[in-house]
């Protein structure tokens, strides 16, 4: 089995299908972008894109961001974070994406991994993006995770499997 541990949270992501994001998603803490913070944001996906967003502070800088190319305003990311992480417990924000995005699960705007489509290295980078990878010159993660975060599973078999209670993992 391949893992590729992302210190210091061992974050679990994965690409989302580029065009299949529908639904509004806040973010739980700020984000750095450019040398702003943008604060108390939302975004609104409709057919895998951002079409509408708001923030308390720099939303001109989201707007920038989600209209920054074709694929900006889709998802890349996807990562199931604890919210009893390192990073979120020190009470630092970094403002750096690599060390902030390990305080909280997150998702990104932009660019996804090729390297989360099984046997991705048997495929052009174009077959990977036909098979959903998004391409975008940018991948902005923000964080959702929090200290009440609840996510459910649903298995192919029908079942549902708690996966996170409480902003933790549920297993």
């Amino acid at each position: 089995a391949y893992f590729n541990a992302n210190i210091p949270s061992e974050e679990v992501f994965i690409t989302p299908r580029a065009g299949d994001a529908e639904g509004i998603v806040y973010a739980t803490r700020p984000f750095a972008y450019r040398g702003q913070l943008i604060e108390n944001f939302w975004l609104r996906f409709e057919n895998g894109r951002a079409v509408d967003c708001g923030a308390e502070k720099n939303e001109d800088a989201l707007r920038s961001l989600i209209a920054m190319d074709e694929g900006s305003c889709m998802l890349g990311e996807c990562a199931l974070v604890p919210y009893d992480s390192p990073i979120r417990n020190s009470g630092i924000m970094f403002y750096n994406t690599l060390f902030d995005e390990n305080a909280a699960c997150h998702l990104a705007l932009g660019m996804g991994f090729a390297d989360t489509i099984k046997n991705f290295e048997n495929y052009t980078l174009d077959e990977c993006r036909a098979k959903g990878i998004n391409d975008s010159m940018v991948h902005e993660d923000f964080m959702i995770g929090s200290a009440d975060l609840s996510i459910d599973a649903h298995t192919r078999d029908g079942r549902t499997v708690p996966i996170f209670r409480d902003g933790n993992w549920a297993f």
